[in-house]
């Protein structure tokens, strides 16, 4: 009887042991999942802020640039693209086809935005006009908080997904739904290059 007592008291306290071990590994892939989601809402705040400043910075540059059409239509249809596709990527950063939609269409925005300003190096009126001046400084201090908000993503997106691909945790991964995530890498070297917004 006593035996018993002990076995039965030994196959509860593994058994309590396993339920454990199986919550943290659970509670930890959501730590990680959250914390990725969490890093691409900092460059969600971020791309919204571009968006807002693009618009603006093409009508003062319509003025100046009225043989340049084609190319302030190019990042208007750049940034239209992306504000589309944002919506969908900001609500589920793990979703695959909205994260690579969001990335190409951020590569799209990142190029129309890097001719523009190599078509304005030849307007000296237009670098010379103090809002102009002054939206690029602010999409200049913007692109620079986006890169650094998308290397904390791609850290934690990392981390994420090396935790889920470790095993035991591979088998709670695939079993509660843990997808992998997808790191906003702009896929063209040319468009790795923020956009150069200097005037001076």
């Amino acid at each position: 009887m006593m035996i018993a007592l002990i076995v039965l008291a030994v196959v509860a306290l593994v058994g309590l042991c396993l339920i454990a071990w199986a919550v943290g590994i659970y509670n930890g892939l959501v730590t990680l999942r959250n914390r990725f989601k969490n890093a691409y809402a900092q460059i969600d705040v971020q791309l919204k802020r571009r968006y807002d400043l693009i618009p603006n910075l093409v009508e003062v540059a319509k003025g100046y640039l009225k043989h340049e059409r084609e190319t302030l239509e190019a990042v208007m249809t750049a940034r239209n693209s992306a504000v589309a596709v944002q919506s969908r990527a900001a609500a589920d950063p793990s979703d695959h086809a909205a994260m690579s939609q969001m990335v190409a269409a951020e590569g799209g925005v990142s190029g129309a935005l890097g001719r523009l300003m190599m078509v304005t190096e030849a307007y000296p009126d237009l670098k010379a006009n103090a809002t102009m001046a002054q939206l690029t400084e602010e999409l200049t201090s913007t692109e620079n908080k986006i890169s650094f908000a998308r290397q904390a993503y791609n850290d934690a997106v990392m981390s994420y997904n090396t935790n889920r691909e470790l095993f035991p945790n591979s088998l709670f991964a695939g079993t509660f739904n843990f997808t992998p995530a997808v790191a906003f890498e702009i896929e063209d070297a040319k468009e790795k290059v923020a956009p150069k917004v200097s005037f001076t």
